[in-house]
């Protein structure tokens, strides 16, 4: 599962990393795909994640505080 969480904290990182991207942000329709692929990206990691993973995970993710669990990911020991 380690590999798992690792993946997925990558993909929340460069999901923000896509957000900030001002450059990006000038092609509308390319920004709005490299989005859309990293957002699916994060929802299949999701998926494969065992039931018992921390709640408060599974709440960020389900409701998408991408922002909030990436700190929780980050924050683990």
């Amino acid at each position: 599962m380690d590999e798992t969480l690792t993946a997925l904290a990558a993909a929340l990182r460069e999901r923000l990393a896509i957000i900030d991207d001002e450059q990006s942000r000038r092609d509308p329709d390319r920004h709005t795909k490299r989005l859309r692929e990293v957002s699916e990206k994060i929802e299949r990691l999701e998926q494969s994640l065992p039931p018992k993973i921390d709640p408060q995970l599974r709440h960020f993710l389900q409701r998408r505080s991408y922002t909030k669990a990436l700190e929780l990911l980050e924050s683990a020991p």
